[in-house]
């Protein structure tokens, strides 16, 4: 070989002509993305600028003292004299943090592990293209979007209705900081895309770490506000890294440093790995399988089980350690009920049953969490379709539809045994620290329910997946608007009737409230329905691969 053609086959040759075309294949999905979050922040600032008055912030400033707006919303800096912006910064932030990381973490997963995948990685390699040009321009492609989506919002932030008027240098900080986490999970998702052949399992590594990272940071915060014996927990989180910015009070710059460079050295970990492995493969070793199936694996529903099975136990283990965790904060969350805000108070059901509203609360908080499983575990059927292992399963004895019902089915009862799992585990937490047993049965039950709005987030990717295949990630969109209105739409005083428009609002806070069987029912059913017309909607459209 040639010194010429050596440099012309470098690692990263290629990489600006593979970054162009996956603009391209992203032309509607990417302004979905960046658009979305955006108008997410336009209802945010516009909302809070309109509904504030003077009086609602005095009654906000108590929120800082509060252990559920620290779990739900972060720090609370500047609570102290607070201002719409540093509201708006303080408790909504997360939630625009947390969305920009599953653009990120979906991004790259699309233009690297499912490109392997599908085989048209090693087409691309074939010719005069890098090892590393893909992963570089997936790279490129995640920090574009964010930082595209960060100039948007700060036009937004600075034209919003908010007083005092928000000046540029702290908006920027701001937008800049929700960049950051969804940089720092762009090398996340570079990193564990290298460990297993399938996307599902690779995305599922990343969602796992975001979901620890939301945890740890929501105990930090949790503890910061009350005793500080383990504050330090949220400097652990790159969201926690994120939030001690604290834009429009304290302006730290230098905290965006930690989310950076913690995106360089996963982003540089991926290389390496990708440098250690063949094409195709992952870097730990699948194990060979049995010369024939064992006889149970002889149905589609058997055969969606067994790949679901990995995600399914460590999100069970994850809830369980949650579980147990939060219900240990029970007696705390009692002892303090007296020091709360009217606004904390309506979020769980009033003063009189704090204890029953805190558990009750926590059960909406674990289906907000569970609704990530259920949508990562529908939308993996879409990995399965462009990596041509659906195509196999398809041309045998096995119909189209009974293939995504039972896919979802699976995802479905998944969903029903963590939510019955994580109230068993907080209902075991709570009776550890306030020693009353009766708080058991009543908490499971009103965990266990909260099956139904996740249900219909699992029926609504279906749809997606069923009628636009290439528009499934839309549904993130509406799973975070949901959980917002839900997390915080009665701390804002909105009326009921925005407050329905989440479907977590429907199920109720049992123990603290009576379970609605009837909108148990209806969702859960929507959520079915919208399955079987995902699932009719797939047998009459032909198979992609893109």
């Amino acid at each position: 070989m040639t010194a010429t053609t050596s440099r012309q086959t470098g690692a990263f040759t290629g990489t600006g002509i593979l970054l162009r075309f996956m603009l391209r294949r992203d032309r509607w999905r990417l302004p979905a993305w960046v658009l979305g979050l955006t108008l997410l922040m336009v209802y945010f600032s516009t909302a809070l600028g309109t509904v504030l008055d003077e009086a609602s912030l005095a009654g906000m400033a108590q929120l800082a003292r509060s252990p559920v707006t620290a779990l739900v919303g972060g720090p609370g800096y500047g609570f102290d004299a607070i201002t719409v912006p540093r509201f708006l910064a303080g408790l909504y932030g997360t939630y625009l943090m947390l969305g920009a990381a599953f653009m990120s973490m979906l991004t790259i997963s699309r233009h690297t592990r499912a490109e392997e995948q599908s085989g048209r990685a090693e087409l691309v390699l074939a010719g005069a293209v890098g090892r590393h040009a893909q992963p570089t321009a997936a790279l490129v492609l995640a920090v574009f979007m964010n930082l595209l989506m960060a100039l948007l919002m700060t036009g937004v932030v600075l034209t919003a209705p908010l007083d005092p008027a928000p000046e540029p240098a702290p908006t920027i900080l701001f937008t800049a900081s929700i960049a950051a986490v969804g940089i720092a999970f762009a090398g996340v998702s570079t990193a564990t895309a290298q460990l297993s052949p399938f996307s599902r399992t690779c995305t599922g590594l990343a969602g796992t770490v975001l979901a620890v990272s939301f945890i740890v940071r929501g105990l930090g915060d949790m503890s910061r506000v009350q005793d500080g014996r383990l504050a330090w927990l949220s400097w652990l989180s790159p969201i926690g890294w994120a939030q001690q910015t604290a834009p429009y009070t304290l302006d730290r710059w230098w905290p965006l440093l930690l989310p950076l460079l913690f995106a360089g050295f996963t982003a540089g970990l991926g290389f390496r790995l990708r440098s250690r492995r063949d094409l195709g493969a992952g870097v730990v070793a699948d194990r060979p399988g049995n010369d024939r199936a064992p006889t149970w694996l002889g149905s589609p529903l058997a055969l969606a089980w067994r790949l679901q099975r990995g995600t399914l136990i460590g999100w069970s283990g994850a809830f369980l350690v949650a579980g147990l965790v939060f219900g240990a904060f029970t007696q705390t969350i009692t002892d303090t009920a007296g020091d709360m805000p009217p606004e904390i108070l309506a979020v769980m059901g009033g003063a009189t049953a704090i204890t029953e509203g805190y558990l009750g609360f926590m059960g909406i908080y674990f289906a907000v969490m569970l609704s990530v499983y259920g949508i990562l575990a529908v939308t993996s059927l879409r990995g399965e379709e462009t990596s041509y292992r659906s195509e196999p399963v398809l041309a045998a004895a096995v119909g189209r539809v009974g293939w995504v019902l039972s896919w979802v089915a699976v995802a479905a009862a998944g969903a029903l045994w963590l939510s019955v799992l994580a109230g068993i585990a907080e209902g075991l937490g709570a009776v550890l620290v306030t020693a009353d047993w009766s708080l058991f049965l009543p908490t499971v039950l009103g965990h266990g329910v909260q099956f139904a709005p996740v249900w219909l987030f699992i029926g609504l990717a279906a749809a997606f997946y069923g009628l636009v295949p290439r528009l499934v990630g839309l549904v993130w969109l509406v799973f975070i608007a949901g959980s917002v209105l839900s997390m915080f739409g009665r701390m804002l005083q909105l009326s009921q009737t925005w407050l329905n428009l989440s479907p977590f609002e429907h199920v109720g806070q049992h123990p603290a409230t009576e379970v609605a069987w009837a909108g148990v029912g209806l969702l859960a059913g929507g959520g079915v329905i919208l399955a079987l017309l995902g699932a009719l909607a797939f047998r009459r459209r032909d198979l992609t691969a893109v």
